[in-house]
């Protein structure tokens, strides 16, 4: 759009390095990206927590111009995407699971998004969500990029259905799963592993059997980073979803 221009040439050149993820390297937004930022967060605030899941056609129009804007490059290995990132707003798509749909519709529970490594050096997308401060539930899925490969991740196959029913969400799979090929290294795989209620340090496991054989396939997954700034990024998942996510200090 007129309001966008590119990303400046050393922020370029630096996306083609292997990210460290503990230091980050500051891209400063275009002067039109972001004011679009301040207006799509104004918009959210306007909009008010209780209706996360209700999209504005201004929070939508604003969503669509920021992803037609000029970005952090290369943006699923880019040091920016690494760390805690609050959900601010989400399309609530029909394909979705049905306990995914009750997680993000409760709206008075924060929830986040952490992009993170364990213990073994794995690239983790943990779901998280806040019912207090010491009570939330947690969903592990390891994930691969270009900088950190997973050799499971191969492309799903099956959309999810079961018996024609959605249990565990419906997602696109074969030709309408293939990558953006002008956005390259914006999709992060993942596929979920495992998860937890803890209440103040007494645990409850997710009840999904992630690691059984029969549903692996169904519990893969991916987001592609349509947008991405030091502040704001913008992803689309495997299931029709749409996510606003505002990085946490």
């Amino acid at each position: 759009t007129a309001l966008c221009s590119n990303i400046s040439t050393a922020a370029a050149f630096s996306s083609f390095q292997i990210p460290n993820p503990f230091a980050a390297v500051k891209t400063s937004s275009t002067s039109g990206a972001a004011a679009l930022e301040d207006k799509l967060l104004a918009a959210i605030e306007a909009n008010g927590k209780e209706k996360r899941l209700d999209n504005s056609d201004e929070i939508v129009s604003l969503v669509t111009q920021l992803e037609a804007c000029s970005s952090i490059p290369r943006p699923a290995i880019a040091p920016q995407i690494y760390g805690k990132w609050r959900l601010l707003q989400t399309t609530n798509a029909d394909t979705a699971s049905p306990i995914q749909r009750k997680a993000v519709d409760t709206t008075k529970f924060d929830i986040f998004q952490d992009i993170v490594f364990n213990d073994e050096k794995q690239l983790l997308v943990k779901q998280i969500v806040k019912f207090s401060d010491t009570n939330e539930l947690c969903v592990d899925a390891l994930a691969s990029t270009s900088a950190y490969p997973l050799a499971e991740l191969t492309d799903r196959e099956g959309t999810g259905e079961i018996l024609g029913l959605n249990v565990l969400g419906v997602s696109l799979v074969g030709e309408e799963a293939v990558e953006d090929s002008e956005r390259p290294d914006s999709r992060i795989r993942f596929v979920f592993d495992e998860g937890k209620f803890d209440f103040g340090g007494f645990s409850l496991p997710y009840p999904v059997p992630f690691r059984n054989p029969l549903f692996r396939d169904a519990v893969k997954g991916w987001i592609d980073v349509t947008y991405l700034s030091d502040q704001i990024r913008i992803s689309r998942g495997n299931k029709g979803t749409t996510f606003v996510l505002k990085k946490e200090d």
